[in-house]
C-alpha cells in the first residue's frame, strides 16, 4: 500500500524529477540505474526436510535456526533490461560506496555521459558515503559520472528497484534459505536467467497520472 505524506512542493519535485526521467527513451549513453536494498535472514533447518522425485516440498519441519542475517544490494536498468545484485553482511556506508563504486567501474558504464542513478532516502545513501570510504579525491572521480536522484520522503515506491526486488523475493529466494552461499548461488542463477530474458519493466505511472490524482498546484513545475 502506498503511504503518501503531505504534498510539499519538496515532494511533488522530486516526483515530477523521476517521471520525467522515467519518459525519457532508453539512452545508454544515460543509463538509469534504480537502487534499493533489503534485509534477508538466513534460516537452517534443524531436521531433514523431504522433497519428492520432482524437487516438491513434502514435510519441512516447523523449528529452525536462526543463522544470522544478510543485506541484498540491487541495482535494475529498467528500461535497458540489466539487473545486478550483490550480497553483504551489512549495510553502511562503506558498503553503499563501494557497490556505487562497482557500478561506475563496469565495462557498460565506461564511455557513458552520466548514470542517473535514483534510490530512496536512507542516510547511507549519498556522496558522503563515498568521501567518507575513499577520501574526496577518488569520490569526485566517481561522481563526475553519477547524478543522484532521491525519491521524496516516503515514496519509495517511485523507485523501480523495489518492483526488482520483490521480483527477486518471490522468484528466487522465498521462504527458508540456510546459509549466504545458498543464498548468493540463488541470486545468481536468477540474475543470470533475467539478464538474458533482457527482462525489463514497464513504468506506466505518468506526470500527467500524478497531477490528476494528487491535485497539487503546479505552478513552476509546468
Amino acid at each position: 500500500m502506498w503511504c503518501i505524506p503531505n504534498i510539499t512542493p519538496e515532494f511533488t519535485a522530486r516526483m515530477e524529477d523521476l517521471l520525467d526521467l522515467y519518459a525519457k527513451p532508453y539512452d545508454p549513453r544515460e543509463p538509469v540505474i534504480c537502487f534499493d536494498e533489503k534485509s534477508k535472514q538466513l534460516l537452517k533447518e534443524t531436521r531433514t526436510t523431504r522433497y519428492s522425485m520432482n524437487r516438491m516440498l513434502i514435510k519441512r519441519d516447523y523449528e529452525y535456526k536462526r543463522n544470522s542475517t544478510r543485506n541484498i544490494f540491487v541495482a535494475v536498468e529498467p528500461k535497458g533490461g540489466w539487473r545486478d545484485a550483490t550480497v553483504t553482511r551489512r549495510r553502511t556506508r562503506k558498503d553503499f560506496a563501494e557497490a556505487v563504486k562497482r557500478l561506475a567501474n563496469l565495462p557498460q558504464y565506461q564511455d557513458v555521459h552520466v548514470i542517473h542513478f535514483v534510490c530512496d532516502n536512507l542516510n547511507t545513501h549519498c556522496p558522503g558515503s563515498l568521501v567518507e570510504a575513499f577520501g574526496v579525491k577518488q569520490a569526485v572521480d566517481i561522481m563526475r559520472k553519477i547524478r543522484f536522484h532521491y525519491t521524496p520522503k516516503h515514496a519509495s515506491w517511485l523507485n523501480m528497484a523495489e518492483i526488482e526486488l520483490s521480483v527477486l523475493s518471490r522468484q528466487a529466494i522465498k521462504g527458508r534459505v540456510p546459509d549466504e552461499g545458498v543464498l548468493k548461488e540463488r541470486i545468481t542463477q536468477w540474475q543470470e536467467r533475467r539478464n538474458q530474458a533482457h527482462a525489463t519493466i514497464q513504468w506506466r505511472f505518468t506526470k500527467k497520472d500524478a497531477r490528476k490524482i494528487f491535485k497539487y498546484p503546479v505552478g513552476k513545475l509546468s
